[in-house]
């Protein structure tokens, strides 16, 4: 067999996860061409198909589900190793959701500064949690119903997930607290997590909904800030904006997510002087949001209905 194109493998994974060839070539910044070509010739080099070409987007052959868990495991193990080679003690490597990037991460920025003036501090950004072990000087921050099940990993619970809806102050609404029959009423604005299609379904309501879908929770919350309806999403995404009165809480769900934010670190590489340091210094920012966030004085509804 020809030696494979490590790159081509790459590109076949994130075809693979997202059933679609423009959807990958924008995560990879690259054309829907370009993709296809490396399809083709992984393909040829294997001497086997493994896609099937659909009207709206492709599917694994058999042979392309063998190949795409034997890449992913294999792509996994080398990503682990060269993130564990860095010797570099003054970077460190932060991956996490795009929205909790923009909406918590970010305005920390210069907090994060002061307390490691001489961290170099790196994102990188995720649609779902690593398939891979952490490397040297690497921090996750994701969301989940149990701790991070790596056993190479150190895991500790940040805060609960907590959903709440949130506007503009300046848009026009019933007199709070709001019962769920009237906010869903309210122009819904959407992300891919799909919480108002769940919360409709999950109570019944009958009614036609106003629902704009947007593909990061960042996004609605910016079309809420801008007055466009209402956004739902976790209480640690806006308690930023609550405070700057750029938007304001006027909904909390009665039910509990089940989830919780995480941050993990690896437990083997011992060198890694700063990695626990800034742990904890995640961690102590969730502990002040606690006592400070005006997110955490909650409504009162406590049904599903009015």
């Amino acid at each position: 067999m020809k030696h494979l194109n490590l790159n081509a493998l790459r590109v076949f994974t994130i075809v693979a996860r997202h059933g679609n060839l423009r959807h990958a070539a924008n995560e990879l910044n690259i054309s829907r061409g370009a993709v296809s070509q490396r399809i083709r010739q992984l393909e040829t080099d294997l001497g086997v198909a493994l896609l099937v070409r659909q009207a709206r987007g492709v599917s694994l052959t058999t042979e392309g589900e063998r190949w795409q868990a034997a890449a992913d495991d294999a792509l996994a193990i080398l990503e682990t190793a060269f993130a564990g080679s860095a010797e570099a003690d003054d970077s460190v490597t932060f991956h996490l959701g795009s929205s909790t990037a923009s909406k918590w991460l970010m305005p920390r920025m210069n907090r994060f500064a002061a307390r490691f003036p001489d961290i170099s501090l790196r994102t990188e950004v995720h649609e779902r949690m690593l398939s891979r072990s952490l490397g040297r000087n690497e921090i996750a921050i994701w969301p989940g119903s149990s701790p991070d099940p790596d056993r190479a990993h150190n895991s500790r619970p940040l805060t609960d997930i907590r959903l709440v809806a949130v506007c503009s102050p300046d848009f026009p609404r019933p007199e709070s607290p709001l019962g769920t029959d009237t906010l869903l009423t309210l122009p819904l604005l959407q992300d891919a997590h799909l919480r108002w299609e769940r919360l409709i379904g999950a109570t019944g309501h009958s009614a036609s909904h106003r629902l704009l879908n947007f593909d990061r929770s960042a996004l609605a919350l910016e079309a809420a800030i801008g007055g466009h309806g209402v956004a739902m999403a976790p209480d640690y995404m806006i308690a930023d904006d609550l405070r700057a009165k750029r938007l304001v809480q006027i909904w909390a769900s009665p039910v509990p997510s089940g989830e919780k934010l995480y941050v993990s670190w690896s437990r083997h590489h011992q060198g890694q002087r700063q990695t626990g340091r800034i742990a904890d210094w995640i961690a102590s920012e969730f502990d002040i949001e606690e006592t400070l966030s005006p997110a955490n004085k909650k409504l009162t509804d406590t049904s599903w209905s009015d």
